[in-house]
């Protein structure tokens, strides 16, 4: 897909808000969606991705899930700070005199999902996949659907942490999904319609694990079959019969067919499947690499946490 504008913004180029006067220097392109391109930009010494777009609409739909995902978050009893990724909102007039809509997040220094398996080895992959799971389900519990669920739009920090980027996707539940891919979508497969809830975006999931693990015989499925003879059922049978997921052949199944109510049911179950997997049979035998991978992540959250109540403290 193409963006609704084709020009660029060279490094050093200034963004300034019409409104808000906030001025921000461009770096580098870091990608670009179906309605934007978004840059690394720098402010006051601080890197942000800041996206702009043509369509005013399509970025303040995107403006609306992330606020909807922040507020939720503080109804849960975050802080005030904690889970903020919008960072300003505003419109940028160009050099073509033409004004273009525009929104600032905080910038995530990290890999595509397939790059961060590769570096540090797919013993990490039920770990990140589980936390991915944490982030469907709280975009979930603001009312909205992810959409556009893919290798492309998951970026992974260290300790196995994902982001997800890129909302032009995002729909609120009960809606026509806005933006999809073919071989994530529940359309394609003849698993369901297209209308936005959390079993959409966890079909999607099920798919995004056999892209991961075996992304050639997927491709090959997919190409091999006639639109009326694929199912849900193909792709279980994929899962059923790869070494690498057989052990998740169960979870994937449930995702595939919408059996699982809520992410937060789904992420539960994944769990589970996680402590079973991960308990040795021997007293003396080693833990597996992403066994140690989560702990390093709840000893990251435990470390921050206590960082944020000694700021906040008398």
């Amino acid at each position: 897909m193409t963006t609704s504008f084709e020009w660029s913004l060279p490094r050093g180029s200034i963004i300034s808000g019409k409104w808000k006067q906030g001025s921000y220097r461009v770096e580098r392109p870091l990608g670009e969606g179906a309605n934007g391109k978004v840059f690394l930009v720098e402010r006051a010494k601080y890197y942000y991705a800041l996206k702009l777009g043509s369509d005013a609409v399509d970025l303040q739909s995107e403006v609306n899930v992330l606020q909807s995902i922040y507020k939720q978050k503080q109804k849960r009893g975050a802080s005030a700070g904690q889970g903020l990724f919008l960072v300003d909102v505003d419109d940028y007039r160009a050099a073509d005199g033409k004004e273009y809509p525009f929104y600032v997040m905080r910038y995530i220094k990290g890999k595509t999902l397939s790059d961060y398996l590769q570096a540090q080895g797919k013993e990490w992959f039920p770990v990140v996949l589980y936390n991915l799971l944490g982030k469907l389900a709280e975009l979930h519990e603001a009312g909205w659907s992810f959409g556009d669920l893919k290798i492309e739009n998951i970026l992974v920090a260290d300790y196995g942490r994902p982001e997800l980027v890129d909302y032009g996707g995002a729909t609120a539940f009960g809606k026509g999904v806005r933006q999809f891919t073919e071989i994530y979508d529940r359309g394609y497969w003849n698993a369901g319609d297209r209308i936005a809830d959390a079993r959409y975006d966890l079909f999607s999931f099920a798919v995004l694990c056999l892209q991961l693990q075996e992304g050639r015989r997927l491709a090959q499925l997919s190409s091999g079959l006639l639109p009326q003879t694929r199912t849900p059922d193909e792709l279980a049978k994929l899962a059923a019969t790869s070494s690498a997921l057989k052990p998740l052949s169960g979870w994937l199944r449930k995702a595939l067919y919408g059996e699982f109510a809520s992410a937060r049911e789904a992420a539960a179950s994944w769990q589970q499947w996680m402590h079973k997997a991960g308990a040795p049979s021997k007293a003396s035998a080693p833990a597996p690499r992403w066994l140690k991978g989560l702990f390093a992540v709840s000893a990251a959250i435990l470390a921050t946490t206590i960082y944020l109540l000694l700021r906040t403290g008398p």
